[in-house]
């Protein structure tokens, strides 16, 4: 959706953006899981795809404490999602 807002792309590019985030939220009630810790989770992936698609597309190396955030909110998840 960013590239059609602020990029000029085809409205095509935006509705297509719209839906996959539509999904992203509607798949989380799918989970075994609560849904605080089916977003938990996906927020903690999310925090570390996000360095790795930063760092291959736009050539902007994460530092290390850009690294050990991640690892930090990488083992807050599995707390969370460990105890039952």
């Amino acid at each position: 959706m960013w590239q059609w807002l602020r990029n000029d792309k085809p409205i095509w590019l935006g509705l297509g953006g719209g839906i996959i985030l539509f999904l992203y939220g509607v798949v989380a009630t799918f989970q075994v899981f609560s849904f605080g810790k089916a977003y938990a989770a996906y927020g903690g992936v999310f925090i570390v795809m996000a360095l790795l698609w930063g760092w291959w597309v736009d050539k902007k190396t994460p530092d290390l404490n850009e690294w050990i955030g991640a690892v930090i909110c990488l083992v807050g998840v599995s707390v969370m999602l460990l105890k039952r």
